[in-house]
């Protein structure tokens, strides 16, 4: 039985305790002149029973067993993800991209295989910390004051041997421009 929606997606989303952008995604999936709740569940019992996939780089597959004979002999991630694709460049399923081979060693169960793997790595964490986390530390300056901090007298400019400087990094960090400026006399 087909039904045209009376009430809003928010006041939906809202009595079943879901967010609006969940039920609206259904309503658009199982949608063709309205929602059809019986189409929506015959898709659901169909997808249960449906197996998942195995990740290409399960431990019964050859390609795990590739990449783990290469960690071995402390290959690192991109370097694997590379020679497998010049080995094999027509071929997607020998080929893998450094982020599985990571995700692949971390979701690992827990066991001596996954320490060994993980300490073959280059920085041998056994816990993965993904930049988007936090800030990036990288390239920083130890003890770097801001600008806003300086003291008054360098405000001033009347006192000589204040220097001012600035570093501007290139793309990739392939060049560097470093320029300084004596603040009295410029």
């Amino acid at each position: 039985m087909m039904m045209r929606a009376t009430h809003s997606i928010r006041a939906i989303a809202h009595h079943l305790g879901r967010a609006p952008s969940t039920v609206s995604r259904e309503i658009a999936r199982h949608s063709i002149n309205g929602y059809d709740a019986s189409l929506a569940g015959y898709r659901a019992r169909l997808t249960r029973h449906r197996p998942r996939r195995r990740p290409k780089l399960h431990p019964d597959r050859e390609l795990f067993e590739v990449v783990v004979h290469l960690l071995r002999k402390y290959w690192s991630p991109q370097q694997i993800a590379r020679t497998l694709k010049r080995m094999s460049p027509n071929d997607s399923r020998r080929q893998v991209s450094h982020e599985a081979i990571y995700n692949a060693l971390y979701v690992m169960p827990r066991g001596s295989l996954k320490k060994e793997l993980i300490a073959c790595l280059r920085q041998g964490n056994g816990k993965r910390r993904p930049r988007s986390r936090g800030t990036d530390r990288r390239n920083q300056i130890p003890g770097l004051v801001s600008i806003h901090a300086r003291p008054p007298e360098v405000e001033d400019r009347l006192m000589p041997g204040h220097w001012e400087g600035d570093l501007i990094i290139g793309a990739n960090n392939r060049s560097a421009v470093g320029t300084l400026v004596e603040r009295t006399t410029r």
